[in-house]
């Protein structure tokens, strides 16, 4: 039982992963295929952040009540399609570049 349970634990971080990388392609042109890039040349570097600063930032930008670097309405359109679960996996696909 305890193989099943982290078989489908393991799938399920797998599925993550690439989700998080799926939605992640919107997001290379401005901050690079390993987000080593400042968006725009204004952002910061978003390549080192964790997961749940990534996160919090984007469920800001989702709800227009975070505008860093006046990249509010930008972002905003960018991660509108966005629900919670793919904010999630894009925010842990992020914090795993390097």
């Amino acid at each position: 039982m305890k193989k099943i349970a982290l078989a489908l634990l393991v799938a399920s971080v797998s599925l993550m992963a690439a989700d998080g990388a799926a939605a992640y392609k919107k997001c290379v042109s401005c901050h690079g295929a390993k987000a080593e890039k400042k968006a725009l040349n204004k952002s910061a570097v978003i390549q080192g952040w964790d997961a749940a600063k990534i996160e919090t930032s984007l469920q800001g930008y989702k709800a227009g009540t975070l505008n860093n670097y006046g990249m509010g309405a930008l972002m905003k359109g960018q991660v509108a399609s966005y629900d919670d679960a793919t904010i999630k996996a894009v925010s842990a696909y992020i914090a795993g570049l390097k």
